[in-house]
């Protein structure tokens, strides 16, 4: 199955495009299912699926089972129950939401699932939550150091302080579990990034800024949608103006990225699902960029290794990266990221590091203490 999701800044029609590429593909014969908040007009196109994004639905039923798990616990301490019916969902009840609508939608037997993202900034933080929570379990309830539960009264005793309770450690696993699940899934092979603009002064600036969160982070920017655009045929001075203006930004747009997807500005909100599919023409995707990569060069004379990350659009005097034991932070930008070094690199230390063309290369020298074997 593969995955399309769908960013763009807020008010570009990033919804709307969405909702005409689900269409397109479901017009060419595809089993399409499309994930989003809004209510697009395509209920009822056959082989297109909609299913809403409920946060607040989605939060009830959550802390509901959360409760219900915790049922003797809380009755032990005379809690008073919540009623579903007074729960109002709290900040950040959205992201999880959509990440829990996408493990879903994976398990599905469609060809297509479209996703209508956040606004891009948004979207970013989403797609990187998953791998930021699991560090963070990892290293507040690293599973290694959980004790045998015949141990815990003899280790209590010892310590003199309570152990951590054994249900910690479950929902702990049972966190990891369903992270890892959904972790994978944004980066499948079959999980691409589009994203929508509408050509103006500030969409080149913004896109440029995307695409390198998203390089970062490993995900793949297949498209750019360059929407709303005006006729550049007209008599009427001040649409002629605009028109031109436009192009000039979409030239911009091409330079930056390559083919760009253009669609046309209806006049109007799209109302019917024939006005989306005038804006739902298939597109070739832009070409994968490299991955990230170890290229090992002890064999030359340098004898070092170097892990290679496509960061298209960076700068050097943007660039930060420190070790921290088995963990690199890399900072880009307004962008960062702990990333775990593969395992190839785990036993060298950190000689240098350049970017050449848009990929950062970070040179490791084997350590003879920690890797007895190197020649």
């Amino acid at each position: 199955m593969r995955t399309v999701l769908v960013t763009g800044s807020g008010g570009a029609g990033r919804t709307t495009v969405a909702a005409a590429t689900a269409l397109a593909a479901a017009r060419s014969g595809l089993r399409v299912l499309l994930l989003t908040d809004g209510a697009p007009p395509v209920f009822g196109e056959p082989g297109l699926t909609v299913s809403r994004i409920d946060s607040g639905a989605h939060f009830r039923s959550e802390l509901m089972s959360l409760q219900e798990r915790s049922a003797v616990a809380l009755d032990l301490l005379g809690a008073d129950r919540l009623d579903e019916g007074e729960l109002t969902e709290l900040p950040g009840a959205e992201q999880f939401a959509l990440l829990s609508a996408l493990l879903e939608a994976s398990g599905g037997d469609g060809d297509l699932v479209v996703v209508d993202m956040p606004p891009t900034p948004q979207a970013l933080a989403v797609l990187a939550l998953p791998e930021q929570l699991r560090r963070y379990l990892r290293r507040l309830v690293p599973p290694e150091r959980q004790a045998a539960r015949a141990l815990r009264p003899m280790l209590a005793q010892l310590a003199g302080v309570p152990m951590p309770a054994q249900w910690l450690y479950e929902t702990a696993a049972r966190w990891q579990l369903q992270l890892a699940a959904v972790q994978a899934v944004i980066e499948a092979p079959g999980t691409v990034v589009r994203i929508v603009a509408e050509p103006g002064p500030t969409a080149g600036e913004a896109l440029r800024s995307a695409r390198l969160g998203l390089a970062l982070h490993g995900h793949t920017l297949d498209m750019v949608t360059a929407n709303r655009l005006l006729p550049t045929e007209s008599a009427d001075p001040w649409l002629a103006a605009l028109a031109a203006q436009q192009q000039e930004h979409l030239k911009a747009m091409h330079a930056d990225f390559g083919d760009v997807q253009e669609l046309p500005h209806l006049g109007r909100d799209p109302r019917s699902a024939d006005d989306l599919h005038l804006l739902g023409r298939p597109e070739a995707p832009l070409a994968a960029g490299p991955g990230w990569s170890v290229e090992d060069r002890r064999a030359e004379d340098d004898g070092v290794l170097v892990w290679r990350l496509p960061l298209p659009g960076a700068a050097k005097d943007e660039l930060g990266l420190v070790r921290r034991g088995d963990e690199l932070l890399l900072t880009v930008g307004p962008f960062r990221r702990i990333v775990p070094l593969p395992s190839a690199l785990r036993r060298c230390t950190v000689s240098g590091a350049g970017l050449d063309d848009g990929v950062l290369g970070i040179r490791f020298t084997p350590d003879p203490a920690l890797w007895p074997q190197t020649r």
